[in-house]
């Protein structure tokens, strides 16, 4: 959930789109949930497109805006090849790399900051799961970046182990909100990369956000 305005113009930024509907708000889990899978699923759509390499060169930049219902529809109709991801009452978008300066104006115009949803009692569960540090209070928007960073890096830089029959069945994402102890603890059994932030938004710099884990059976 990266300010644009501290980015170098030239460089590549992911941005995407969370669908708030405030009459009928999805939990804050299916919107980090929805949000990781969008970037995955844009990805997955076109990964041989070059910009993607350019863009993972760099700092793996994303940009997690919010959306009414009427303007997540104007940003389908816009992008109509890309596909929407969907966990409960949760929608997300992702589109592919793009310049920081120069985002479509109906993209650049959707809020980054204070984005927010409601939390839920109930454990969003699954095989593939990522776990967040609940002692850094992330914004819902921030936590959603930080999500989508921790699962695109599992995805392109871990060893492949169960990736494909995840993607078969759909491509679930479970999320944990973790104590620090229990964040640092579980790390070592991080399947991907532990995500660290580059500071320019909510928390400090070098701060441990998320990780995926795999739940055993």
């Amino acid at each position: 959930m990266d300010e644009l305005h501290e980015r170098d113009p030239g460089e590549l930024v992911q941005p995407i789109i969370l669908r708030i509907d405030k009459e009928d708000p999805s939990t804050e889990d299916e919107g980090l949930s929805a949000v990781s899978r969008a970037a995955i699923i844009a990805y997955l759509q076109d990964p041989q497109n070059p910009d993607w390499q350019q863009w993972a060169s760099q700092a793996f930049a994303k940009s997690v805006r919010r959306a009414n219902p009427k303007m997540f529809a104007k940003v389908l109709e816009m992008f109509p090849d890309q596909m929407v991801s969907e966990v409960g009452k949760a929608q997300a978008v992702g589109l592919p790399p793009l310049p920081a300066a120069s985002l479509p104006k109906l993209i650049a115009k959707l809020q980054v900051s204070g984005t927010e949803l409601p939390k839920s009692g109930e454990v969003l569960n699954a095989t593939v799961n990522i776990a967040v540090n609940d002692s850094l209070k992330m914004s819902t928007g921030k936590a959603a970046a930080q999500c989508a960073h921790a699962l695109f890096a599992w995805l392109t830089e871990s060893d492949g182990q169960g990736i494909e029959a995840w993607l078969k069945d759909h491509a679930p994402v479970g999320i944990r909100h973790l104590s620090r102890e229990d964040f640092d603890a579980l790390s070592q059994r991080a399947s991907g990369p532990v995500i660290q932030d580059a500071g320019r938004t909510e928390i400090e710099p070098g701060s441990t956000t998320a990780f995926v884990f795999i739940q055993q059976n």
